[in-house]
């Protein structure tokens, strides 16, 4: 596809680069000089210097001819603008918009969002992203983060493999006779700053950070097979009401019934109006960084501490507090400067959460086509795990597994079959309408569109 990209920060770069790595043709707009001079020299992408708002310079990216238009720059007004643009001048089919702004958000005005007014295909809000990827960590304590599928009915577990870890040294094929009723595949492992896709042979190892296709109603199950025997928190303390902060409270009154949250905002009016606007929390007019403050919010009897201000800083220095006046903590803190991840272990800091990596992967599961419903992506977009439909013309319906011809690094993980999940052997045969959960390599992406025939966009 030929895709023009608007605005080369951090989440447009890295989806120029994850994009060009799948073969499409991308085009980078920026204002920035700098900017794109780092497009230009790093990637093998098209830069253009300029307003993306200007239908000539869009001319000049070939708009005409583009198949998809991604604005990401910094302002939503103008993300907004560019894609009504792209349709009124160019007739580009497909329009992503990063909007940040809880106002346009609002349901109410969701009618404004069409082609006779403002024509934007998909809407991407990062911080209601990065509330929902939060609440699914709270849901599945002691794995890294946990992504449905299928309707929900199938699940990615990211689990680190941890000292006690009871799998440790064991060999894949020998963990299906010791758990015979889990309905579990381990497609793989961060190890060493690299994903690699374990054989039947090979063994977990500790440090691992293992990537677990599930039955989501084993959860629980697949998690204390791994040793984490942790409850799901319901004392919380969130640093920030922002929002993040704000959107992840409402997600958490409304799921977690027994949930008791306690939010830490230094700004009184925001403070007050998201007393107004939450239902069961707690709210305390303070800063986070100071220890009275900390302590009438009862640190204590918290379970889980969520960091999410608008500071890096002030959001590592909060986990080192909680770590120093109240020891076996859950802690997770908002990171937006790359850099800061080296300091987690020494932090002791449970979990960073990337902006970045969320947005990008909340964009790129719009660029698939036809079949494919939902990915996720891995190491930096390196890998993704992707769910698609087997349809008609695909060449792998009636198929044995271990006869479709399928490359090394293309692992199927889950197969949903009516009300059905299925944990496929070398034997399984593949038919229409299956709901296939797979992990890909980024440069298998063409493959994996020809073997499922997706052919719109």
């Amino acid at each position: 596809m030929n895709i023009i990209i608007c605005g080369a920060g951090r989440v447009g770069f890295t989806i120029a680069k994850l994009l060009r790595e799948q073969n499409h043709s991308i085009t980078v707009i920026d204002q920035s000089g700098e900017d794109i001079q780092k497009i230009n020299d790093t990637l093998d992408v098209k830069g253009i210097v300029g307003k993306a708002t200007y239908p000539s310079v869009l001319e000049k990216a070939d708009g005409a001819n583009a198949d998809m238009i991604i604005a990401v720059t910094r302002n939503d007004e103008i993300n907004m603008l560019i894609c009504q643009i792209a349709y009124t001048v160019f007739k580009i089919p497909k329009k992503i918009a990063r909007i940040r702004s809880q106002d346009y958000l609002n349901p109410r005005f969701s009618k404004v969002y069409n082609k006779e007014n403002l024509p934007i295909d998909v809407i991407i809000s990062p911080e209601i992203e990065i509330a929902k990827s939060i609440q699914r960590k709270l849901e599945a304590p002691g794995a890294q983060d946990n992504i449905p599928f299928a309707d929900n009915k199938i699940r990615l577990l990211e689990i680190n493999v941890d000292k006690g870890c009871p799998l440790i040294n064991i060999k894949l094929n020998a963990l299906t006779k010791k758990f015979p009723k889990l309905e579990a595949h381990i497609l793989g492992v961060i190890r060493n700053e690299k994903f690699i896709i374990l054989k039947k042979t090979d063994v977990i190892e500790e440090n691992d950070n293992a990537y677990v296709i599930i039955n989501s109603s084993q959860m629980q199950q697949t998690l204390q097979a791994f040793g984490h025997n942790k409850k799901i928190s319901n004392k919380i303390l969130i640093i920030g009401g922002g929002n993040i902060g704000f959107n992840l409270a409402k997600n958490i009154e409304n799921s977690f019934e027994d949930a008791r949250i306690k939010i830490i905002e230094k700004d009184k009016d925001r403070a007050e109006f998201i007393a107004k606007e939450l239902n069961n929390s707690i709210i305390i007019n303070g800063n986070g960084l100071e220890e009275d403050v900390l302590t009438e919010a009862n640190l204590n009897e918290i379970e889980t501490v969520l960091a999410l201000t608008n500071d890096d800083e002030d959001n590592l220095m909060v986990s080192v507090l909680v770590e120093k006046f109240s020891k076996d903590k859950r802690t997770m803190a908002l990171i937006n400067k790359p850099n800061y991840s080296l300091l987690q272990s020494s932090l002791k800091i449970d979990d960073l959460i990337d902006p970045r990596m969320n947005t990008v992967s909340s964009i790129l599961k719009h660029v698939h086509k036809g079949s494919i419903e939902n990915a996720y992506s891995i190491l930096n977009g390196e890998y993704e795990v992707i769910e698609a439909e087997i349809i008609e013309t695909s060449e792998l319906i009636n198929k044995e597994l271990k006869n479709s011809n399928l490359p090394e690094e293309i692992r199927i993980g889950a197969i949903l079959r009516g009300e059905e999940i299925i944990i496929p052997r070398s034997n399984f045969v593949f038919q229409k309408k299956d709901i296939v959960v797979f992990l890909a390599k980024i440069n298998q992406l063409p493959l994996v569109e020809n073997m499922f025939r997706i052919s719109s966009i």
